[in-house]
This record gives structure tokens, sequence and C-alpha cells, in this order.
């Protein structure tokens, strides 16, 4: 009676560094995608203090207002002035409402700057929903020009549900700029398109 053959130290081997090489390319993989599950699952729940993205306004205003304070800042050497054009706003729950935020380039060149966000208190934020945002997009401010960026928002009616969330009569929603590095700014774009033509 003849027995099976018994896997040899070089089938093994073999085994475990495709083994290895499988869980190192799932890994790698894994790290790429971490960053937008991550955002798509903030934005999803709120975790962390993101509010959500709605494309559609809230379908039930209520008696219960919210004031919503704004905050700006900047980070590292940014040579940029960022402010919130009005410091608060009140309305009621389920309103859609525009804020807008004014940002000014100090600088004697082109700087190309991206903001993030966050709401506070991070408990509220998943009931912060906006519509129309500058945020994660990046913004190219030529020397010296200022723009005004607007943020169109509500806060979901749904926060009513929440008996947690009584005590909530206020909310932060607050924008950190940075510089975005090695963007090509417009003003470079032309000079290379124009020395393309010579």
């Amino acid at each position: 009676m003849s027995q099976p053959d018994k896997p040899t130290s070089e089938t093994h081997n073999s085994r475990t560094v495709i083994s290895l090489g499988v869980l190192v390319l799932f890994m790698v993989g894994l790290a790429y995608a971490s960053v937008p599950l991550y955002k798509l699952f903030c934005q999803a729940t709120g975790f962390g203090g993101t509010p959500q993205v709605a494309s559609v306004e809230a379908d039930e205003v209520l008696n219960r207002k919210m004031k919503i304070r704004f905050d700006a800042s900047i980070s590292g050497k940014l040579n940029w002035k960022f402010k919130p054009s009005q410091l608060s706003q009140s309305a009621p729950i389920g309103t859609s409402v525009l804020a807008s935020f004014e940002t000014t380039n100090l600088s004697d060149h082109p700087i190309t700057g991206t903001a993030t966000f966050n709401v506070a208190p991070a408990k509220a934020a998943a009931y912060f929903v906006k519509l129309d945002c500058f945020c994660f997009t990046e913004q190219t401010l030529q020397p010296g020009q200022t723009v005004t960026m607007p943020v169109l928002y509500y806060v979901d009616p749904s926060i009513a549900d929440d008996r947690h969330l009584d005590e909530i009569k206020s909310m932060t929603l607050s924008y950190t700029f940075f510089e975005k590095k090695n963007a090509k700014t417009a003003s470079n774009a032309d000079t290379k398109s124009e020395a393309d033509l010579r």
C-alpha cells in the first residue's frame, strides 16, 4: 500500500513565499485605499467631527434653532489671510444657510492651497450637512488676490430624535488651509505654454 507523498521543504517554502507575497500586496492595497475609505466613513457617520455631505436640502424645518460659529486658520508658513465673513449664524434646524470665508494671498507669487474642516462638538457632527463647500478643492490665488468662498449647509432635523443632543445649542465649523506643494499654478502653466509656442 503506497503512502501519500509528503510535501517537501521546497514546496512548503514556495507556499510560504507566495502567501507572504499576497499578504504584502494586500497590505499595500489597503494602505492606498485607507485614506479615501476613512474619508467616506467619516462623511457618512460624522466620526471625528466630519460633517456629512448631501446634494438635496432638508425636507423638514423645525422650530428649534441652532447657532453655528465659524473658525478659520492656516497651517505652517502659508502666507494667506483667511477669515470667516461672519462670526456666527443662527437659523431654524433644517433651513439651508449660506455662509462665506474670505481669503487673501499676502505673498508676491501665486500660491495653491486646500482646506480641511471639522465640526465641534464631534458628537453632533453627523447632523451638520454641507450642500456646497470649497473644502478639498485646490484654490490658487494670485499675488494680492482676495476671493470669497461660500459654504451652503443645514443642520439635519433628525438631531431632534437624538435625546443625547438635546443640550446642544451651537456648533462650530472650522476650516484650516494648507499650502499645496508642487501644485501647478495657472501662471506657471501659461508661462510654459508661451515658451512652447516660441
